[in-house]
């Protein structure tokens, strides 16, 4: 076989370099697929209407649920590929990436199916306003019908970061972005369609990247070649995928439900405040791309070096993660503070929604911070195998806690936007304070095991 190009083998080298190499093209992939959301909600918020805007921010939290919980299973493709390529095992590795596509058609059509059948219930769950209920629901069904264009992409990205190749994916999503935005225009602007066409918009924009994803690992000579004729669903591969996916996207997906129940208590307030909301939403996960993409890279560092028992190196990895992210949000998240009315005029130019969106963002952008630490130790931890961990404790944490709080200040002490919003950062902060503690715990048995003759 001859030598590869395209991956990156994580288990020698300098750290820092690699991380950086890794993170770096990933971030950037991020905030393109971002894109995708926030230039439907620029485009519709300043040419359908300040419900349009509530109405795609109401749906935020719904296609989170479902994307979340592939992800989950993404993740847990990316650990088990990145082991075996670690390890050099490329047998397993060939059979992993085989199973993993073969599981994703048959999860785009289940998804597809709960999408589009689960949207009025889901809104009507959610206390969805009546002057937004419409829209909202024409969004979503459109949205979800093409959901598979997403998933099959996420899914052969995954793969691709699992053997360390952050770079192509990123081509592909700078490519179907700028398709997007023109996409987004031309149907609300030229041909009227408002909302449906910029859920339009997006999901032909998703399907074109999962298609050069599938080529791309169908005409590659590299060592995750997908080859048509071997794809299956091999059980033992699929059970090692589950035992780590099956945790982070219960996770996720039960942490997003959390999030229905914060919209909830936005809802109250009224469509202003629900827009504001929207673009404060928006707006923080553009900042917590960089954490995202560390959590990524430190999964994938932590698999491959595992992989290859390089014990010390996974640790050294991760507590270098850590601190690079801390750095960054933090200077990301003065200048948001600084120019948040500068960030959320992008959204719009309704000053009642404008004034939300402020008071959101300076209220709990400096407590990202704590998510930081949250996000990248649990990647961590899951490069280790250990799914479970990072999902009961976000599962305590961004769930209970936060439904304990919001159910106390808005009936106790007080029914304030300010004071609901500050739920998010009562979960980082307690999820921050136990997660770390489980960790070390876990470092100390890493480190018996140093002393015992691991490498």
């Amino acid at each position: 076989m001859r030598k590869t190009t395209t991956t990156l083998d994580m288990t020698q080298g300098n750290i820092i370099a690699q991380i950086i190499l890794f993170a770096m093209p990933l971030m950037l992939g991020n905030i393109f697929q971002m894109l995708y959301n926030t230039v439907d909600s620029i485009v519709v918020g300043n040419f359908v209407g300040t419900e349009a805007l509530a109405a795609v921010g109401a749906t935020t939290m719904i296609i989170n649920m479902l994307v979340f919980f592939f992800n989950g299973f993404s993740v847990g493709a990316g650990v088990v590929i990145g082991t075996y390529f670690g390890a050099k095992d490329m047998e397993k590795l060939h059979i992993a990436t085989e199973t993993t596509i073969a599981s994703t058609f048959v999860l785009s059509l289940i998804f597809t199916v709960i999408g589009v059948l689960g949207v009025t219930p889901m809104l009507n769950f959610m206390s969805t306003p009546e002057d937004v209920m419409s829209e909202a629901t024409l969004y979503l069904r459109v949205y979800f019908a093409g959901i598979s264009g997403l998933l099959i992409y996420n899914i052969g990205s995954g793969i691709l970061r699992a053997v360390g190749d952050t770079r192509r994916p990123l081509y592909f999503l700078i490519l179907t972005s700028i398709l997007n935005i023109i996409l987004d225009l031309v149907f609300v602007i030229v041909f009227k369609l408002g909302i449906v066409g910029v859920a339009l918009a997006t999901i032909i924009s998703q399907f074109i990247s999962a298609f050069l994803t599938l080529r791309l690992l169908t005409k590659t000579n590299d060592i995750y070649k997908l080859t048509w004729n071997d794809l299956q669903i091999d059980r033992a591969t699929l059970g090692k995928i589950m035992l780590v996916g099956l945790p982070a996207g219960v996770q996720s997906v039960i942490t997003a439900f959390s999030n229905v129940f914060v919209q909830a208590y936005i809802n109250f307030f009224g469509s202003s405040c629900m827009a504001g909301w929207s673009c404060y939403n928006k707006i923080d996960q553009f900042i917590m791309l960089p954490m995202q993409s560390m959590a990524m890279a430190s999964t994938t560092f932590v698999s491959q070096n595992m992989g290859a028992e390089k014990v010390k190196r996974a640790n050294d990895g991760t507590k270098i993660a850590v601190g690079m992210i801390l750095l960054i949000t933090g200077i990301i998240a003065t200048v948001i503070w600084i120019f948040a009315a500068h960030s959320v005029r992008l959204f719009t130019s309704d000053q009642s929604v404008i004034s939300y969106g402020i008071l959101f963002l300076r209220t709990n952008v400096y407590f990202l911070m704590f998510n930081c630490i949250n996000h990248v130790l649990a990647g961590a931890l899951r490069g280790r195998g250990d799914s479970k961990g990072p999902m009961i404790i976000m599962l305590v944490t961004f769930v209970v806690v936060r439904q304990i709080y919001l159910f106390i200040i808005t009936r106790f002490i007080a029914n304030t936007p300010a004071l609901v919003a500050f739920g998010y950062p009562v979960g980082w902060m307690s999820c921050c304070l136990i997660e770390v503690s489980y960790f070390f715990i876990k470092f100390n048995k890493i480190k018996n095991h140093l002393y015992n003759g691991g490498k």
